[in-house]
């Protein structure tokens, strides 16, 4: 029997982005719908995504995914003109988004998109609302990370 814990087949990684945790507090967690076409969908099926470079940004009430890269997959219909950067609307609940704003425009926050995944047969993607770290942040949290791993290693023996 397969001792390690897998994720349910309904809740699949598809792409993450490492960097934001690198560069970002991340204070809160929300998680969108996306408006995709056929082609797209198809592409995340296929786990050919990539979110590293990508921003969320609010624009006329509603947010939006720019900079996200969807590699076409090779049986996109001939008469399809794909995109792979194109922006694409995130579906929120309206409470969510007032607060999002709110958020982004008075208090200095940033949208970053954190993981896009499946979930319920339906393409997600969770947006973190962050602040931004300097350097020296980054430098503690490195040495805490290589002093938790550090003291996991020393407990083990």
């Amino acid at each position: 029997m397969n001792s390690k814990k897998s994720k349910p087949a309904n809740d699949r990684s598809i792409a993450e982005n490492r960097r934001a945790r690198h560069d970002f507090f991340i204070e809160d967690r929300f998680e969108a719908g996306l408006v995709l076409q056929g082609w797209e969908a198809k592409s995340l099926r296929a786990n050919t995504a990539q979110i590293a470079e990508s921003y969320v940004q609010l624009r006329n009430g509603e947010a939006w995914l720019i900079g996200a890269h969807f590699t076409p997959a090779k049986t996109t219909a001939a008469y399809v003109k794909a995109d792979p950067t194109r922006s694409r609307k995130l579906l929120l609940q309206r409470n969510e988004l007032d607060r999002l704003v709110g958020s982004v425009e008075r208090k200095g926050f940033t949208l970053v998109p954190l993981n896009l995944h499946w979930s319920k047969g339906r393409a997600k993607l969770e947006i973190g609302l962050a602040k931004g770290k300097k350097q020296h942040d980054k430098r503690a949290t490195d040495k805490d990370r290589d002093w938790q791993r550090q003291k996991a290693r020393i407990l083990k023996r």
